[in-house]
């Protein structure tokens, strides 16, 4: 599977621009506590380990493995082309990644795949976070 075309696209504000930024340059961003050292994910104004606001960005590997994975056979809206899988990556850092994974078939997908993240620009803004497998 490739990337979606015609994709709703996110809206960046200003506790997620970061990350969208980071996609942008190709760099895979997460938001970790300087008092605890847990990385969050999705964007948040304190940690939802400790509650600390001691939050910083930094770049990770983007490498995981597939955590837990659905295929969709029925599109929520027209612009999606089916089949896709959806996938929560479990990254190399602890921390877990909804996103879409492609160059492979739902048939290929399976819990404990290892994948890479993938950037591809959506428009001029936003660059999309896409999984494939590992070394593909």
């Amino acid at each position: 599977m490739k990337p979606q075309r015609d994709t709703p696209l996110p809206r960046p504000n200003v506790l997620t621009r970061p990350h969208w930024d980071g996609c942008r340059e190709g760099k895979l961003m997460v938001q970790r506590c300087n008092d605890c050292g847990t990385h969050v994910f999705i964007p948040t104004p304190v940690c939802s380990s400790c509650m600390s606001s001691d939050m910083q960005w930094v770049e990770t590997s983007g490498k995981g493995r597939v955590y837990s994975f659905t295929t969709v056979w029925r599109p929520q809206r027209p612009e999606f082309e089916v089949p896709y899988s959806v996938a929560i990556v479990e990254m190399e850092e602890g921390w877990h990644m909804l996103s879409n994974l492609i160059d492979l078939e739902p048939e290929e997908v399976k819990v404990g795949l290892a994948v890479e993240v993938v950037f591809h620009a959506a428009s001029d803004e936003i660059t999309l976070p896409y999984f494939r497998p590992a070394g593909a």
